[in-house]
């Protein structure tokens, strides 16, 4: 006997994001899946005696927005528990911001927050500049990172405790050797795992982080996500959140190969091969995550072609990959010896060719399910662009730190303006076939707004109109394609379109009701778009409220 639907929505405009059929006027739900997509009176016949049917007056429903890149633990930890920069504050303004947060605290308390933004390195990057910061600190330890989540700031008591000492690599000194608290990379290591071992979350604290992350995602429409940095502390949050019927997202993890940024405890053989345990129906810890590079605005990031010319560099640097090719494929092997795909973080155009070089050597040894993902790759050599679709690599791109804005500007300083520019080759990578799927890095980008994003792929503009100007206008896309790339690409990049992406019968009923329709409005408007609900395996997840 046929069960009758649940739900019924009809009687809207209903984009589904499946070529087959793009466009409907309503959907059913049977079961937490979607059961019918179609017109109006043929979904409306199936209703039966308890079916709920809801008249949507024309209202713009689509598929749950899919975020291949972010970092949900850490965004839901800062926001409960940590000190939040003001966005684009200077100097001055990071300081009254770690004074009045200091002054709440017990005077042998650490003061961790950010983040300050890539564009103030010159300010916070002197001597005086960490006296100041100790002075409003109180003598307290102070960790902050920057906008990239790469660097991190530190107080002279900070660093004490954490035995890092000035010349270090990484460990950035002034003209006359005095640190200045800037720490790169993985120099802000050591920091970062004193404080916690002063005193990290508890297990519940850890679970609420988790809970707060997804639920924000929520409300932006998120409803599939993919974290790009995990451990145990986050595995363990996310299983217990869904063995509870918590868990209000599909989850896709990425465990730790190295870990040049977060600190975590375990990584490498300690982990990767020991997430099957923490797998639920709606976690699926199915990706390993390497940087392979850093940021090019300290340098980090690796290029064919060399940086602009500095003291410390010299003329010829070209930054360097983190794992030499033999130890990259060697990874990438073993891991997919044991069913994992990669997630592989790359800036600059070289750490990207040889991601691409290695995956070759794999798949001509056989790993032909394999999924590879080459997270941002805002720097792509033209000859490699095909390879992408070649290979079944997909570009994981971030529009939302990519466009005009402190991370171009910082990026500006350190490379020519001619190639500084020619960043995020979205329109190219799809013209030659390849996957693009759409991710925030949120908290690297202050929110997930997907529509941030959409608007930036589609404008090549700041959404925020705070800096002017466009980012290489030929490689705009279409809004069609922008949308797709926060659907149905990132579901595929991330293994889950038989799940969701696309309203489709059979797929989860992961949907989301808009207050317009971003077809009817100018596309220097799409970031005005916001998510009345959000609705997840057939419940209601998010409700605006105004």
């Amino acid at each position: 006997m046929t069960a009758f639907p649940d739900l019924i929505l009809t009687n809207g405009t209903v984009y589904t994001v499946d070529p087959t059929r793009p466009r409907a006027e309503a959907i059913a739900v049977t079961g937490g899946r979607i059961s019918a997509v179609g017109g109006a009176a043929e979904v409306a016949a199936l209703a039966g005696p308890g079916t709920e049917v809801r008249d949507l007056g024309g209202a713009f429903l689509m598929p749950g927005l899919v975020d291949v890149h972010n970092h949900h633990f850490l965004a839901g930890k800062e926001e409960l528990f940590e000190l939040r920069v003001p966005i684009g504050a200077h100097l001055d303004g990071i300081l009254d911001a770690v004074r009045s947060h200091a002054a709440g605290l017990p005077d042998d308390a650490w003061v961790v927050g950010g983040p300050w933004a890539s564009d103030r390195l010159n300010e916070v990057n002197t001597a005086a500049a960490l006296a100041a910061l100790d002075e409003a600190a109180g003598g307290r330890p102070v960790m902050l990172s920057d906008d990239s989540h790469h660097n991190r700031w530190a107080s002279t008591r900070a660093m004490e405790i954490a035995g890092v000492e000035a010349g270090a690599p990484g460990v950035v000194v002034d003209a006359e050797g005095r640190a200045t608290g800037v720490l790169l990379e993985a120099a802000g290591l050591p920091v970062a795992r004193a404080q916690q071992a002063a005193g990290g979350l508890t297990v519940a604290q850890e679970r609420a982080a988790a809970e707060r992350g997804v639920e924000i995602l929520n409300s932006f429409g998120v409803t599939a996500f993919q974290d790009a940095g995990v451990s145990t502390h986050i595995l363990e949050a996310l299983r217990a959140l869904d063995a509870d019927g918590e868990l209000r997202a599909w989850v896709v993890t990425s465990l730790l190969i190295n870990d040049e940024i977060f600190g975590f405890s375990a990584i490498g053989d300690d982990l990767v091969f020991d997430g099957e345990r923490f797998r639920t129906e709606h976690h699926r810890p199915d990706f390993v995550k390497i940087f392979l590079d850093g940021v090019p605005p300290t340098r980090t990031g690796a290029f064919i072609e060399p940086y602009l010319p500095d003291e410390v560099h010299g003329d010829h640097f070209h930054g360097e990959t983190l794992l030499d090719p033999a130890e990259l494929t060697d990874w990438l092997r073993r891991v997919a010896q044991a069913g994992l795909s990669a997630k592989i973080h790359c800036t600059g155009d070289a750490s990207v060719h040889a991601v691409l070089n290695a995956v070759e050597t794999l798949r001509g040894e056989g790993f032909a399910e394999t999924r590879y993902q080459v997270a941002h790759g805002q720097f792509v050599h033209p000859d490699d662009i095909p390879r992408f679709a070649a290979l079944g690599v997909s570009a994981d791109i971030s529009p939302f730190i990519w466009v005009p804005g402190p991370i171009v500007e910082a990026i500006r300083e350190v490379l020519p303006r001619e190639r500084a520019d020619r960043m995020q080759p979205n329109r190219s990578l799809l013209d030659a076939g390849a996957v693009v799927a759409g991710g925030s890095d949120w908290p690297v980008s202050p929110s997930p707004n997907a529509w941030e994003g959409i608007h930036g792929l589609v404008t090549r503009e700041d959404p925020s109109g705070t800096y002017p100007g466009t980012l290489w206008i030929e490689e705009a896309i279409t809004l069609d394609e922008a949308i797709t790339a926060f659907t149905l690409s990132g579901a595929e990049a991330m293994g889950l379109a038989s799940e969701t992406g696309s309203l489709e019968v059979g797929k989860s009923a992961d949907f989301v009701l808009l207050d317009r329709d971003p077809f009817a409005h100018p596309a220097n408007e799409l970031v005005r778009t916001t998510v009345a609900e959000t609705w997840f395996a057939g419940r209601r997840v998010f409700l605006r409220e105004d």
